[in-house]
């Protein structure tokens, strides 16, 4: 089995915050380390999915597969984008 190497990371915490997360953590049976490492990579796997996931309601999601089912005809100006990358990069 391979070593993962890993960084150290500080940061300054109110004494109240500290008891809180040293509670949460002994009643969770992990270290501080640990609930604090696992804690901000919830949040930040929370922060990204919601930035990069696209939510439509129930009327948009129709729409879409609709559309994308019996897609309308290209407008004029998506022809010409479309003839100007293929004079830049190639055949779509």
């Amino acid at each position: 089995m391979r070593h993962i190497r890993s960084k150290r990371i500080e940061a300054r915490i109110k004494p109240d915050t500290l008891a809180i997360v040293q509670r949460a953590a002994e009643m969770q049976g992990s270290s501080v380390s640990e609930f604090m490492v696992e804690a901000a990579e919830g949040a930040a796997r929370k922060v990204l999915d919601d930035r990069y996931r696209i939510k439509l309601s129930v009327d948009d999601q129709r729409r879409f597969v609709e559309l994308l089912l019996d897609p309308p005809e290209p407008s004029e100006a998506l022809r010409r984008a479309a003839a100007a990358h293929e004079d830049l990069i190639g055949p779509v």
